[in-house]
């Protein structure tokens, strides 16, 4: 169904509660699907094996699966250690990575345009949140 949204928690940590739908029909549209995944680093550094041929863990991946249908498979581990290299709490990074992470679903690569939607996200969606532990 167009515009679904699910979440899945692989790993055993309690993670903080984030806007994702209002992020999601802001930046790929409320007819877009979206799934999140929360994998821990074994099942990261496979994916990120597999897909990017990289043999490492990683913070975020995004897969396009369709016109309007995507996935992102957040490392809470990872992020949780990189946090403090960007000045940014484990929340806002974690927040930061998945309006990274769906820049990426529509199509847009590392460079200047991408960075200053990332700001513009992070200032309209994370700047005021009050992050839940859940």
């Amino acid at each position: 169904m167009p515009g679904e949204f699910s979440l899945v928690n692989k790993t055993k940590g309690k993670l903080p509660s984030l806007p994702f739908v209002k992020i999601k029909n802001d930046i790929l549209g409320t007819s877009y699907s979206l799934s999140v995944a929360y994998v821990t680093e074994k099942e990261s550094r496979a994916l990120n094996k597999k897909w990017r041929k990289k043999d490492k863990p990683t913070n975020v991946l995004s897969f396009a699966l369709g016109k309007n249908l995507g996935e992102l498979v957040l490392c809470p581990e990872v992020i949780r250690r990189e946090a403090a290299g960007f000045s940014r709490t484990f929340p806002k990074f974690l927040g930061f990575l998945v309006i990274h992470g769906m820049l990426h679903l529509k199509g847009l690569d590392h460079g200047k345009k991408m960075e200053q939607l990332e700001q513009k996200y992070e200032e309209k969606h994370l700047s005021r949140t009050k992050f839940l532990i859940t």
